[in-house]
Order: structure tokens, then C-alpha cells, then sequence
């Protein structure tokens, strides 16, 4: 019985799919996407938010016919240390999909996007979003995720 709950199940990662790839042979692979924003010329990227607390975002690029013309995982130090100031929000969700918390700071008048990833340390990446839509800030801070789980300093046997 288990086999064929792990054959109903969807692949965590797009690595079996080839550029060419129709979307029912994504989907058939990934599930459902968890975002979808349009692409020039008639396309469309998919977002695969993945992994234990959402380390891990796919994105899969389609063309106008409905073809795979890639993908990358988008959720590295690499990509987040390219964000500048003043980047709209929009291309913040267009490049990395949903952040895994959403944080609204009203007296200081921006939102806190946090999104986890796969690193070493505990942290994850923060953006903060104005309420003009536009980055006024970007850093990196301790997953609270990781203080709830680190029983190291808690004076435990």
C-alpha cells in the first residue's frame, strides 16, 4: 500500500523535466503550482514553493505554447544579495515566490518579507517592503524557528 502512496505523490524537485516539457508533464511531476505570474510574450512562470519550512522555490519558466523553457531554484545568498534598494515588490515576489512569513510593521510603515533557505547557519533572508512597494531594506536574521528548537542554552541535562 505505501508503494502506491509514494507513486501518487508529486517530485519535490523538476530535475527529471527537459526544456520542451508540456505543462501537464510538469504538473503531472510537481503537483499543482503553488503561484503562477505572467511572462513577456504570452508565458508564464510557475512557482514550487518546496521543502520543510519552504526552503527550497522552484520556478519553472513556460513559454506561450505552454512548453518548458526552464527552471533554477531561487532561493540562494546569490540571488538575495542581487536585490537593491527600491526594487518593487512585485519582481521581489516575480524572482522568489511567496515568502514563508509576512510581517507588518505599521509604526515604521513596511512589511517584513522573510523567506527561509537551504544554509549552514540558522537565518534566513528579510526584505523589507515600504508602503510605496518599493525594497528600503534587505539583511539577514536568526530563523526564530531555530531559537525554538536549540536547546543547547537552556541549562537542559
Amino acid at each position: 500500500m505505501s508503494l502506491l502512496l509514494l507513486a501518487g505523490c508529486a517530485g519535490y524537485d523538476p530535475g527529471g523535466l527537459m526544456p520542451g516539457a508540456p505543462r501537464s508533464a510538469i504538473v503531472e511531476r510537481m503537483g499543482p503550482p503553488t503561484g503562477e505570474r505572467p511572462l513577456p510574450g504570452g508565458g508564464k512562470r510557475l512557482e514550487y514553493a518546496r521543502g520543510p519550512f519552504g526552503k527550497h522555490t522552484y520556478m519553472l519558466d513556460v513559454d506561450a505554447q505552454g512548453r518548458l523553457s526552464g527552471w533554477q531554484q531561487v532561493l540562494t545568498e546569490a540571488r538575495f544579495n542581487a536585490v537593491m534598494i527600491g526594487t518593487p515588490g512585485e519582481q521581489i515576489l516575480f524572482e522568489f515566490g511567496r515568502p514563508a512569513q509576512q510581517q507588518r510593521i505599521g509604526r515604521q510603515h513596511l512589511t517584513v518579507w522573510s523567506y527561509r533557505y537551504e544554509t549552514p547557519f540558522c537565518q534566513w533572508f528579510q526584505v523589507s517592503v515600504g508602503d510605496d512597494g518599493k525594497v528600503v531594506e534587505t539583511g539577514y536574521g536568526i530563523d526564530p524557528m531555530c531559537d525554538y528548537n536549540d536547546h543547547d542554552n537552556d541549562n537542559r541535562p
